[in-house]
């Protein structure tokens, strides 16, 4: 398994940290790209749609999951 990798990302102008593997990195940042925002607003917009719910790593898993799976047919965005 990949190490983890810490980051520090602002939500409602609290810095907090995600520790994803690399790997989630890349498709967070690819899936960021193809939708023409920054991580950092992507991790906002998954925070804001888990209500409290669970970790917001286990957030961010899953969407970089579900938006893979999503995109599986189409071509990957050039960063």
């Amino acid at each position: 398994m990949t190490d983890e990798i810490k980051r520090s990302v602002t939500i409602a102008g609290h810095r907090t940290s995600i520790s994803l593997e690399r790997p989630f990195w890349d498709a967070l940042k690819e899936l960021a790209c193809s939708e023409k925002t920054s991580v950092n607003d992507l991790v906002r917009r998954i925070d804001a749609d888990r209500g409290g719910k669970g970790t917001l790593s286990a957030a961010v898993r899953i969407y970089v999951l579900e938006g893979m799976r999503r995109r599986s047919s189409g071509g990957k965005c050039q960063t």
